[in-house]
């Protein structure tokens, strides 16, 4: 998995989503702006991330394993049962 580089700063959260609560736009391919990076942050439960490119790559998220988003890369999430998380947002 990808780290978020060392320069950045965040400067915005989302509220906490749960399974039921999870945006329509985040569950289909959507993307950051150029130069904003994300983390998504698992508070419990877990979440599959799905990167849809360069290449498409699956990864499970945990409160133990976050999940990094690149600038302007095309990603989804679903739910895997219950689930609480938040993304937080870097530049």
């Amino acid at each position: 998995m990808k780290t978020l580089p060392a320069e950045l700063v965040a400067y915005k959260k989302t509220p906490a989503f749960t399974a039921d609560t999870i945006p329509p736009g985040l569950l289909k391919a959507h993307q950051t702006k150029t130069g904003t990076w994300g983390s998504i942050v698992i508070v419990s439960g877990t979440l599959l991330y799905r990167i849809l490119e360069p290449e498409i790559e699956e990864i499970t998220l945990t409160p133990s394993h976050y999940g990094v988003v690149e600038p302007t890369n095309l990603h989804e999430v679903e739910a895997i049962g219950p689930v609480e998380f938040y993304v937080e947002f870097y530049r």
